[in-house]
């Protein structure tokens, strides 16, 4: 499990504690399940309104993702690619055919075993490019999605103050309870910038960055078995990697074509 979203999520929220217990109001008073309920529900619904019902099995995965996901081992991969464009170079690609096996990352195995099998390097990129697109486009569904809980939350928190002082509004002739309900009613408020702020803008963030890291990785590999069914020497495909993992994967795989 990856730490820094759900840490930095219990600090903020532990800041937010200690500033009541210091200014000597109670965490129970923020601890109110109506404003609570109307906050994150209404904002999960107003998201859901944005898309189709379809993207809810997505989303779900893409939440879990925010809190697991690691970076991936990409100087690992490299000297993995160089080992096995030695190997090709000196005993040919059909040396690859059993390493391909044991090639844990399922896109790095397809790359490996379609140049095993001779497939062309236009082929190879469209294929491995196309998959690149499409996980792409998938990860866009949860960023967005969180970004907008992000940007409905405080509005809908503003809907539930409203709704507080109307009931604040409705019992005028109790004074000695206005101000509790007042309070009360400025709670949703605190929710629903809170948990914008606090929760789905960063959660919206850690999707991208992760998106951008995982894709980034893709495009390492893609570049190393286009490197390697080129039979280029292995100095020159660790020299490209590197080069390639130094600028955080900006624009590394091209059209071989393109590349030439």
């Amino acid at each position: 499990m990856e730490i820094a979203t759900l840490l930095g999520i219990v600090v903020v929220l532990g800041a937010v504690f200690a500033s009541l217990i210091m200014e000597g109001a109670s965490p129970t008073s923020i601890l109110l399940m109506p404003p609570i309920i109307l906050v994150f529900v209404g904002s999960i619904g107003a998201a859901m309104a944005g898309g189709f019902i379809t993207d809810m099995a997505v989303i779900g995965k893409q939440l879990v993702r925010a809190f697991t996901a690691k970076a991936p081992k990409s100087d690992d991969v490299v000297e993995e690619l160089v080992a096995m464009a030695d190997i090709a170079r000196r005993e040919g690609l059909l040396a690859l055919e059993e390493r391909a096996r044991s090639i844990e990352d399922p896109f790095l195995r397809e790359g490996i075993e379609m140049t095993v099998d001779g497939t062309d390097a236009d082929e190879i990129y469209d294929v491995l490019h196309t998959q690149i697109s499409t996980r792409r486009k998938r990860d866009k569904l949860g960023i967005k999605f969180f970004a907008d809980m992000g940007g409905y939350a405080p509005t809908i928190g503003i809907i539930g103050t409203v709704i507080g002082l109307i009931h604040v509004l409705g019992n005028l002739d109790s004074p000695a309870t206005l101000g509790e309900l007042i309070a009360s009613a400025f709670v949703a408020t605190l929710w629903g910038v809170m948990s914008a702020n606090a929760m789905w803008l960063p959660i919206s963030s850690k999707l991208k960055r992760v998106s951008e890291a995982e894709i980034g990785h893709m495009e390492l590999l893609l570049e190393g078995v286009l490197a390697i069914q080129s039979g280029t020497s292995p100095r020159v495909v660790e020299k490209r990697l590197r080069a390639a993992l130094a600028d955080d994967g900006a624009g590394r795989a091209e059209r071989p074509a393109e590349a030439a």
